[in-house]
């Protein structure tokens, strides 16, 4: 399949934009009250350590809670900093600074994570540790799987989540994660969405605001309004409702980059409730409306609609002492529906015999997936012989059901439809004895895969075992914590992977053979890691947090498209008039990657200072020895960050400069370093204002995931955001 270039047209003119938010400025200045934004307050009810946690976060500089931030994800009530693992936590203070327009500028700076986008920019792949697409990340919005899939070139498994609906984002690398969920064996990123008690003040009952931004590059408006209302002080609610319209941004060299324009509808509505003390439900919705043009060599050929719309209901509930009984109960729902209808009469292969064929404006094609998911832990603290346990035991359970159709020669015919359900159960036991911690799980997974003609199914335990040492008391040394692990994972092979057939579509044919007999991969992986803390250091007050390590993960049965030769003997692939290659999935023996990684912050009155780095290799191994580079293994990596605070806390300004190394093997991609610039003023308690500069000396770069082996697809050039933000409420 040759590249395909993509246009995303807004549907809704700048002036537009432009009307909705003097409009919304207008309503805001007319507020007869406002104050201040505030902190995220305790739940009622929450969880006895946990509170201890944040009132010693509270104590604690404000940039230092970066990694002191107990983790969504977790399971035990961990910090980023406390876990025995690779963590990372993103918090409100980072999300407003960064101003994201899309969810890749979300996870700026976390080690060892990177995302692919292409030129759909709001639609997104995440990649951890060089492994990306078909579930080998659990993307997790609320407790739900995002599992959406559309077979192209560049992404393969998306999802979108407004910027302006999330207030933390929680990273876990590793297959260390695998309570969080089958076929996570390259890691889990967690997106929890803003609640009603981060947004209202303890005396108020409601609140509301308004945010209006304009982005230079790609001439773009974002406009987003919330609310907030407490019905009384175990039921609370929230809303929020977010538009972007872009044009298409120009990269670097000053051109621009057709197909990047979009224009999006996202919303949120959320309720707490709680019952008791010891208790609370979350109900939750997010959705968002999307419509876009892709293009070929510059001509709009298909238009395109989606809609996704994900529903999530958790249940948590304690005993007095949270004990024996920490039940947490998660259930979700997430449907996304692609439309795509041609636009232009377009030149293709009947999928079927491989004859050309001529698609028709108007044709169809449709891409229906729906995941369900139901999540159900507890954890039982206790002593024995004076060890304490966290003894976390639970089951999982997710159904894809995959549903395409259309025109024949319509592109869902290459992502079959099909049902495909993982569950799995596990056990993990966290011990504690004064220097010493250990963590010992086991993880049973299992999987069953169909469609009409085909089924195939597996099973595996794997085990995990992770051993902590703080064995200094001096003064400099007592913060150190010294770790090693080993964890495996298990990933069934996709509906995609095993079911995929018919024909290339254009350019040239070929067909794809399907592959029932694909083995499941199996992650294995060695890290060894420090954790470092320690307060007033070089002033009363300041903090320093420090996580570094080192990690190697041997991924058995690794899959991966294989382009296969009629003239070959076994290959299966048929030899036939106009058929020079076959595609299909296949087994590696394995893919062998390793890397470091770093993640620092140190935080005094003055200001706070952030490096951040990773360094990742990696490679396929058949199982005839024969060795190549990995495609998806991203950029090396080192940001710097740095700002600086003024007028007791309300002006914050400062920098980031980030170096990227060109992958070993990868035809396209070239050394970059960005710089970029920030500011925030609270200029008032009702009016926020905020700044920032993105690629400040106009870098013409491409993103080495982005493209295909011999094309780049750049990214945005400089690019100047401006937004203020009203506050209202009583």
């Amino acid at each position: 399949m040759g590249l395909m270039n993509w246009e995303w047209r807004g549907r809704a003119a700048t002036n537009g934009g432009a009307a909705l938010l003097a409009s919304v400025a207008a309503i805001a200045l007319s507020a007869p009250s406002a104050h201040g934004q505030q902190a995220a307050q305790p739940a009622a009810g929450q969880q006895a350590d946990q509170s201890k946690k944040i009132d010693e976060e509270k104590a604690a500089p404000a940039g230092a809670t970066l990694l002191d931030k107990v983790l969504v994800i977790s399971r035990t009530g961990e910090t980023a900093i406390e876990s025995l693992a690779s963590a990372s936590h993103v918090g409100q203070e980072q999300l407003d600074r960064r101003m994201a327009t899309t969810p890749n500028e979300m996870l700026l700076g976390i080690p060892g994570v990177a995302a692919q986008a292409d030129a759909r920019r709001v639609s997104t792949s995440i990649n951890i540790r060089g492994l990306q697409d078909f579930g080998r990340i659990a993307v997790i919005v609320d407790g739900a799987r995002q599992d959406f899939q559309r077979s192209d070139h560049g992404t393969q498994s998306t999802f979108y989540i407004d910027p302006e609906l999330v207030k933390s984002v929680d990273v876990i690398r590793g297959p260390v994660a695998n309570t969080y969920g089958s076929g996570a064996i390259g890691g889990v990123v967690f997106f929890d969405t803003k609640d009603a008690e981060d947004f209202l003040r303890p005396e108020e009952t409601w609140a509301g605001s308004v945010t209006g931004r304009y982005e230079s590059n790609g001439k773009g408006w974002t406009t987003s309004a919330t609310g907030a209302y407490r019905f009384n002080e175990n039921w609370d609610a929230l809303a929020n409702i977010v538009y972007r319209n872009y044009d298409d941004y120009r990269h670097g060299g000053g051109d621009a980059v057709k197909g990047t324009g979009f224009d999006v509808l996202s919303g949120l509505l959320k309720t707490t409730i709680r019952p008791t003390d010891n208790s609370e439900l979350k109900l939750g919705w997010v959705g968002s409306s999307d419509g876009w043009n892709e293009t070929s060599g510059g001509v709009p050929v298909n238009d395109v609609d989606l809609k996704s719309n994900t529903f999530t209901a958790r249940y948590n509930i304690t005993d007095e002492d949270k004990s024996w009984l920490d039940l947490h109960i998660n259930t979700s729902y997430n449907k996304t529906n692609l439309d795509l209808t041609s636009l232009v009469p377009q030149n293709r292969f009947d999928p079927a015999t491989g004859l050309p064929i001529v698609l028709p404006a108007g044709s169809q094609s449709t891409f229906d997936v729906g995941t369900t998911g139901i999540d159900i832990w507890n954890t039982s603290r206790f002593e024995t012989g004076g060890i304490a346990h966290e003894l976390t035991y639970g089951g999982d359970w997710v159904g894809d059901n995959v549903k395409t159709g259309g025109a024949a020669g319509g592109d869902s015919f290459y992502t079959p439809s099909g049902k495909r359900n993982v569950s799995g159960a596990y056990v993990q036991d966290k011990l504690t004895w004064d220097w010493l911690e250990v963590i010992a799980g086991l993880r049973y997974d299992s999987y069953s895969l169909k469609d009409d003609t085909h089924e195939t199914s597996g099973d595996r335990v794997s085990p995990r075992v992770t051993v902590g040492v703080s064995p200094f008391e001096t003064a400099g040394l007592a913060g150190l914590q010294i770790y090693g692990t080993y964890a495996e994972g298990y990933r069934s092979p996709s509906i995609t992977e095993t079911l995929i057939s018919g024909n290339h579509p254009a350019g040239v044919s070929f067909p794809f053979l399907p592959n029932p007999n694909l083995h499941p991969e199996t992650g294995k992986t060695t890290e060894f890691g420090v954790n470092y803390k320690q307060n007033d250091i070089v002033e009363a007050g300041d903090a320093l947090r420090l996580k570094a390590a080192y990690f190697n993960n041997n991924v058995d049965d690794f899959i991966d498209g294989v382009t296969l030769s009629p003239f070959a003997p076994g290959s299966g692939c048929p030899f036939g008039p106009g058929i020079p290659i076959c595609f299909q999935y296949q087994n590696f023996a394995k893919a062998k990657i390793d890397g470091f990684e770093l993640e620092g912050v140190y935080d005094a009155a003055w200001g706070y200072a952030g490096l951040s780095a990773s360094f990742i290799d990696g490679r396929t191994i058949s199982y005839k020895g024969a060795e190549a580079d990995l495609a998806t293994i991203p950029s090396s990596q080192a940001t710097a960050q740095l700002g600086l605070r003024f007028l007791e806390d309300k002006l914050t300004f400062g920098g980031e400069v980030q170096y990227n190394g060109k992958p070993k093997g990868n035809l396209v991609a070239k050394d970059y370093t960005l710089v970029n610039a920030f500011a925030s003023y609270q200029a008032t308690d009702a009016l926020k204002v905020d700044f920032r500069a993105d690629n400040l000396f106009d870098v013409k770069y491409a993103n080495p995931l982005n493209g295909s082996t011999t094309v780049a697809v750049y990214e945005p050039g400089i690019t100047l955001k401006l937004a203020a933000t009203m506050r209202f409420g009583g």
